[in-house]
């Protein structure tokens, strides 16, 4: 279990003052200056060297990315893009970083922004963010006040930060898409190549990151790339925010170090799973697009990337939905597949019909008015729309369907049992799809 004096957000909860001057008291903006002096090729080799990987879900390594930006400007203006379009359901940390501890934010877009040579970072903020954007603005402002931002600043480095408040599109928490919005067209994913650090924001060169691959860099720099790389396990390392919902005693986002065992998280945290553990059906590792998987396989699992690999799931952005067997997971996967076909920008035809196609088979299997044939039609359905988009919605949206076959079958079978069983004298009459 981490220690409070690891612990990079430091009022992730709020109860502390939340103001610059707060922030500062508990080390933030300590230093920004000198670590700007160390140069650009030091910061990107401790950030690589420190092993962060993305915490918005790709887990692509943070120093890598950044090092792709180009060198040497060739006359465009470099740009530094910070997603905070938090959508994925059940991910609940990046509204806590903004809304009580925009600082770490702040302080990191400066520092990321002078490792890429960009003079200005966008914060593009989810459309229902209303307090989180006036939160994190205020925020800034003090930082103009102070002199930490704008020209000819205290850190001798000129940069402005802007607040952008999307109009509430899950498809914009790709990062191609948000780019689209930012410049005020229809948030849609590009194609790639190009990709975003050759021809990103305006047609130049850009880098999006997530809100606490951000927030982290300053602490990793002052602390040391050793210091944050001893937590977690190899390819795995580092700090993570964990958003906790569902059936336990005590839903949470709380800050522990990756590599956790799943049962530590949820007990020293949470206060243990609703009814106990015997009482836990499935878990949902990492937001809504992963695979469920069994609370039995869950219990010893290792909340890390290869660890949640290993049992057919994913890592994701850390946001762990708790179900017990009070739940019906057929209905809960059909819950998410409507959210996705809601949420699909229609561009690509797989993921535009797919989604919807999916969802209404998904209508039928709740209510058992199918064939068990169709469990694998459905499941040959997931696997033509999986990798066949442009952005990872079709993959999204396909995942929770395949976890729920591959482990909840007999479930499925049961519920088209019951209602073929209790179906009028002439027999369950079947309909159609569409």
């Amino acid at each position: 279990m981490l220690r409070d004096e690891d612990r990079i957000f430091t009022n992730i909860y709020g109860l502390k003052d939340k103001s610059l001057k707060g922030a500062m008291a508990r080390g933030h903006w300590d230093g920004t200056k000198e670590l700007l002096e160390k140069g650009r090729d030091w910061i990107i080799n401790e950030v690589k060297a420190s092993g962060l990987r993305g915490r918005g879900g790709a887990g692509f390594p943070t120093g890598l990315k950044w090092s792709f930006m180009p060198k040497e400007s060739d006359g465009r203006p470099h740009y530094l893009v910070v997603n905070a379009d938090e959508s994925e359901p059940g991910t609940c940390k990046d509204r806590d970083i903004m809304r009580h501890d925009p600082h770490t934010l702040i302080e990191g877009c400066v520092i990321a922004s002078f490792a890429m040579a960009a003079h200005t970072a966008y914060i593009y903020v989810r459309g229902e963010f209303i307090r989180e954007r006036e939160a994190l603005q205020a925020a800034i402002d003090e930082c103009y006040e102070y002199g930490l931002l704008g020209k000819n600043n205290k850190l001798g480095y000129d940069i402005d930060v802007f607040v952008h408040h999307g109009a509430g599109a899950y498809i914009c928490g790709e990062e191609t898409a948000l780019l689209e919005s930012l410049e005020g067209k229809k948030g849609q994913p590009r194609l790639k190549p190009p990709f975003p650090a050759n021809m990103g924001l305006y047609g130049c060169p850009t880098t999006v990151n997530n809100v606490e691959s951000i927030a982290v860099t300053p602490t990793i720099l002052r602390r040391g790339a050793g210091w944050y790389s001893s937590f977690g396990r190899p390819n795995n390392h580092g700090t993570k925010l964990y958003s906790v919902s569902g059936h336990v005693n005590r839903p949470c986002t709380v800050e522990d170090a990756m590599s956790i065992p799943f049962h530590e998280l949820i007990d020293k945290h949470c206060g243990g799973i609703r009814g106990g553990w015997d009482n836990l059906l499935a878990v949902i590792p990492g937001g809504s697009s992963v695979p469920c998987v069994p609370g039995a396989q869950m219990k010893d699992a290792i909340m890390d990337y290869d660890g949640l690999r290993e049992l057919g799931s994913g890592l994701g952005t850390a946001a762990v939905i708790v179900m017990d067997k009070s739940t019906d997971i057929i209905k809960a996967i059909w819950r998410l597949s409507a959210f996705y076909k809601h949420e699909s920008c229609g561009q690509c035809t797989p993921c535009r019909e797919g989604t919807g196609w999916m969802m209404r088979v998904m209508e039928r299997m709740v209510q058992g008015r199918a064939q068990k044939r169709e469990i694998d039609m459905l499941f040959d359905v997931t696997k033509q729309v999986e990798g066949h988009t442009i952005c990872a919605l079709g993959d999204a949206a396909a995942w929770p369907i395949q976890g729920l076959i591959k482990h909840f079958r007999p479930e499925m079978e049961q519920r088209i049992d019951e209602y073929t069983r209790n179906a009028t004298p002439h027999g369950a009459v079947l309909e159609a799809a569409e």
